[in-house]
């Protein structure tokens, strides 16, 4: 079975593009868990919360994949945990980044700051050096996993396109 995790910074249109491969290639996706964890939350998070969204997050991943038959898609990993405890605590949880050690990806889709920024309460960074800064981190992380990645640009019909193609090439391998 192959996993493709679409991956990239705030507002860069992953749960769109996870939801409309998912439907195009008839399987299923998990959606990332730290939106229903933050909603549920009713507090500003703290960085033990990154664990348990960690541990959500791959628990959604087990879900999607025992439904799927030969591919499933994820929305966003635990590579986004990472980035985003590092950025705000200086560090992350040695336990996030052995599951990171352990975790399997076939293909990485990374989603570019082209589209505009959509506001949203768990959203956090707007500004367009902030969007550009957290987009480069996501490169060197896909550039430097050892696995295929396709970026991923343009207007909405222009990524599921660019996607759907990528995930083709993955599936004839």
């Amino acid at each position: 079975m192959k996993k493709v995790v679409v991956i990239g910074p705030e507002s860069t249109g992953k749960s769109t593009l996870s939801a409309t491969l998912a439907a195009h290639f008839n399987t299923t996706w998990a959606p990332e868990y730290a939106r229903q964890y933050l909603e549920e939350l009713g507090r500003p998070y703290e960085q033990e919360d990154l664990l348990n969204i960690s541990y959500g997050q791959m628990m959604m991943e087990q879900k999607a994949a025992a439904k799927a038959k030969d591919l499933f898609i994820c929305d966003t990993d635990l590579y986004v945990i990472k980035v985003w405890s590092e950025h705000k605590y200086q560090d992350c949880d040695p336990r996030i980044l052995s599951a990171i050690a352990n975790q399997r990806c076939d293909h990485y889709l990374l989603t570019y700051i082209d589209l505009p920024w959509e506001e949203d309460p768990q959203r956090e960074y707007p500004d367009p050096e902030m969007r550009h800064y957290f987009y480069q981190v996501y490169r060197d992380i896909v550039m430097q996993s050892g696995v295929t990645w396709t970026d991923i640009r343009g207007g909405y019909e222009q990524r599921e396109a660019l996607a759907i193609e990528a995930v083709n090439r993955l599936l004839a391998e």
